[in-house]
C-alpha cells in the first residue's frame, strides 16, 4: 500500500497538474475511440501497450477476456458493450487475449478449479474453446494447446459479441469493426487475426486491421 499511495501523491503533484489541459477536457465528458476487452492479468496494461491517453480507450477487464453471448449472463460484461456501443459511439471492439494466461490454463485443466468455484462458473462461458482446443488440437503438447485456446478464445469472444444487439446492428451499417488481439507478454508483441489467411500475424503499422468475418479456427501457433 505504500506503494501505492506514494503514486498517487506522485500523480496528483506532478503528472495531473502537468496534464491539466487533458484532464480539464476529460472533466466534460468522454470520447474513447475503441472499447478494448482483455484479461485482468495484472501484467497486461492496455494503456501502456497502445501508448493511448486517458480518455482514448473504454476497457472491459475480467478473466480470460470472455464476453458471454447475450442473455447468457447477468455480469456487467453486456451493458459495458451496450453503453461503449450505443452510448459512447465506439467505431471498434478489441479482444485481446495473451500468452501464459492462467484463465485458459485453468480451462484446460478443470481440476485445478477444485477451490475456486466461482471462477469455474466464469470460464463455463469459454466451453467453446475448450472443446475446440481439446477436440482439435488435441495431439499438441500442453504450452502449445494453451496457445491455442488463447488465440480459439479471442476468435469465441468475437462470435459472443456478434449476439449482442447492439453490436449487431453496427456492425450490419458499416458503423463498428470487430478486431481479435493476441498480446505476447515474453516480446511484447501483438499479433492480429488475419481473416485472409486464416492465423494470427504480427502486428504492424501496415497491418489491415478491418474485421473480416473471421472464422472460429486458428490454423496457425503463435510463434
Amino acid at each position: 500500500m505504500k506503494k501505492l499511495v506514494k503514486g498517487l501523491h506522485q500523480f496528483q503533484t506532478q503528472i495531473f497538474l502537468s496534464q491539466k489541459e487533458l484532464f480539464d477536457r476529460l472533466s466534460k465528458g468522454q470520447s474513447p475511440d475503441a472499447l478494448f476487452i482483455t484479461c485482468s492479468d495484472s501484467r497486461i496494461s492496455p494503456n501502456l501497450i497502445t501508448q493511448t491517453e486517458p480518455g482514448e480507450l473504454f476497457i472491459l477487464r475480467n478473466a480470460g477476456n470472455i464476453v458471454p453471448a447475450y442473455g447468457a449472463s447477468n455480469g456487467g460484461e453486456g451493458a459495458t458493450v451496450e453503453f461503449a456501443v450505443n452510448g459512447l459511439g465506439v467505431k471498434d471492439i478489441i479482444v485481446c487475449g495473451h500468452s501464459l494466461c492462467g484463465a485458459m490454463n485453468a480451462l484446460l485443466h478443470p481440476e485445478k478449479l477444485e477451490n475456486l468455484p466461482l471462477l469455474a462458473s466464469w470460464l463455463s462461458h469459454a466451453e467453446a474453446t475448450r472443446r475446440i482446443a481439446i477436440e482439435n488440437y488435441k495431439n499438441l503438447p500442453g504450452e502449445d494447446l494453451q496457445n491455442i485456446a488463447v488465440q480459439e478464445n479471442v476468435l469465441v469472444q468475437l462470435e459472443n459479441l456478434r449476439t449482442h444487439p447492439a453490436v449487431a446492428a453496427k456492425i450490419s451499417r458499416g458503423e463498428l469493426n470487430l478486431h481479435a488481439w493476441v498480446y505476447k507478454i515474453e516480446t511484447g508483441t501483438v499479433f492480429y487475426y488475419d481473416s485472409k489467411e486464416g492465423q494470427f500475424e504480427q502486428l504492424t503499422q501496415y497491418s489491415q486491421l478491418e474485421d473480416q468475418n473471421p472464422p472460429r479456427f486458428a490454423f496457425e501457433r503463435l510463434i
